[in-house]
């Protein structure tokens, strides 16, 4: 009888011991998968809560013109937006623009947030870009432009040049 509780004392103990090791093992993984997946849940929100819409766009003589606007329910940094990548020019043969202060060269492109009044691109708010590729194409042709934020979110359209 001795014998049989001294085997499942030591089986017990042993019990105990695994347990305790591996629960000091998987403990910091799942510490670090929640945290990955609050992470990327909180990146998954700020996305499904960013949208933008093309408005309309124009482009004739050397620039084009493009009203954007935010109809998510998330806002959007200015910060952003300067460095979001806009895409402009003829189809199958556009650039990547350089944002610029003005529009003194070509391959550069200013925005202006219309109702701004926090630095913030807000839902409802408009996003003017004007742009001056290295050449806008003849009127009738066909103008590409791609709006791209840091987030990925991606906008893109056509249209034909006025002038």
């Amino acid at each position: 009888m001795s014998s049989e509780t001294f085997t499942t004392a030591m089986f017990l103990i042993a019990a105990i011991i695994s347990a305790g090791v591996l629960i000091n093992a998987v403990f910091p993984v799942i510490y670090t998968l929640s945290s990955t997946i609050s992470s990327s849940s909180h990146s998954v929100d700020e996305r499904l809560s960013t949208d933008v819409k093309i408005v309309t766009t124009y482009a004739g003589g050397d620039t084009a013109k493009i009203w954007l606007k935010n109809v998510g329910t998330g806002r959007i940094a200015e910060a952003s937006v300067q460095r979001a990548d806009v895409f402009l020019g003829s189809q199958g043969n556009f650039i990547r623009l350089t944002r610029a202060a003005t529009l003194d060269e070509g391959g550069t492109w200013k925005y202006e947030i219309l109702e701004d009044t926090n630095n913030y691109w807000d839902p409802g708010e408009t996003l003017y870009i004007e742009a001056m590729p290295q050449k806008i194409p003849s009127k009738g042709e066909i103008v590409y432009f791609q709006f791209v934020l840091p987030s990925g979110l991606t906008r893109s359209t056509t249209f034909t040049a006025s002038d």
